[in-house]
């Protein structure tokens, strides 16, 4: 993970005085889903007491989350989301240059090296989306923001070429996301990862047709837009995710997150939506296969 993701997400100086240890198993979901966006990655290799890929994966299978989408968000991260996909049938695929790295890679020069890179993973059978691309405003002045957009209409360029899905990194950047969609066209399946507008970007999705995944900030008691998106959001555009390790969801807010806590999420969001945690349980899993299609397709034998 690079610096320019973790500063995309405020992590910093505080997190050393934060609680590293993971929270307690959820209850186990009767009906199961997916974890639309995580990043294994992270805690693989990690600090002393963190989980590794399978460790998270066996975690998570326990308490009904039957697969994961693994984010990339540079060139080796995304190489390493497609080697883990093409060996664990849990797990598919997204690869992409977050947006904060577009512009630090444009200043090197090494912009459409890398790009040419994703552009070579998105052949691979257990990539099934292009992401997380976007725009990031939140730390990028105006001096970078050429980069990014550059790097988003790339991304969406390559997703359209191969029928992969997208998936949204979009922060600070509402109004700049949605013109580079509407300007170059959306790809089919569009997803707004960690969706964190409120009821107006809400409404344009479901016009557009496109995903809004919600994460444990939406358990959040200062999130009431999330939670009114929510109530807006047809259900068949609704998806779930961890973004682990961040965005840890109530009561556990400031701990790693990690896929297995994907029940806390969804329960909370059924308790907004007002329905049963397993219908809803139901129409997300069956969203999530239709923009990624299967997870159980037998994986590729990886010489050790």
């Amino acid at each position: 993970m690079t610096d320019a993701h973790l500063r995309s997400r405020g992590e910093g100086a505080e997190g050393s005085k934060r609680d590293l240890t993971y929270p307690p198993l959820p209850e186990a979901l009767v009906v199961a889903v997916y974890d639309n966006h995580t990043h294994m990655e992270i805690a693989d290799g990690g600090p002393e007491g963190a989980l590794d890929w399978r460790e998270h994966l066996d975690r998570a299978s326990s308490v009904g989350v039957r697969g994961v989408v693994q984010v990339g968000t540079d060139l080796a991260t995304s190489q390493w989301s497609a080697e883990i996909a093409a060996r664990e049938p849990r797990v598919l695929a997204a690869v992409a240059l977050h947006p904060n790295e577009a512009p630090e890679l444009a200043a090197k020069g090494l912009l459409d090296e890398h790009l040419a890179g994703i552009e070579a993973l998105a052949s691979l059978p257990r990539v099934r989306a292009i992401g997380e691309t976007g725009l990031d405003f939140f730390r990028t002045g105006d001096d970078g923001r050429d980069a990014q957009v550059r790097s988003f209409e790339e991304h969406i360029r390559i997703a359209k070429e191969h029928d992969l899905a997208l998936t949204i990194h979009d922060r600070d950047a509402h109004d700049a996301v949605v013109e580079v969609l509407d300007r170059v066209g959306a790809p089919e399946r569009t997803v707004f990862h960690c969706f964190s507008g409120g009821p107006d970007l809400a409404r344009l999705c479901a016009e557009r047709g496109w995903y809004m995944s919600f994460a444990g900030t939406v358990t959040f008691k200062n999130a009431q837009p999330l939670r009114d998106a929510l109530e807006i959001a047809p259900r068949h555009l609704l998806m779930v995710e961890t973004d682990a390790p961040y965005l840890t969801p109530t009561p556990f807010r400031g701990r790693p997150n990690a896929p297995y806590l994907i029940p806390l999420t969804l329960r909370s969001m059924a308790d907004t939506l007002g329905t049963d945690a397993s219908m809803l349980a139901a129409q997300i899993a069956s969203n999530t296969e239709l923009v990624y299609g299967a997870w159980d397709a037998q994986p590729i034998t990886v010489e050790q």
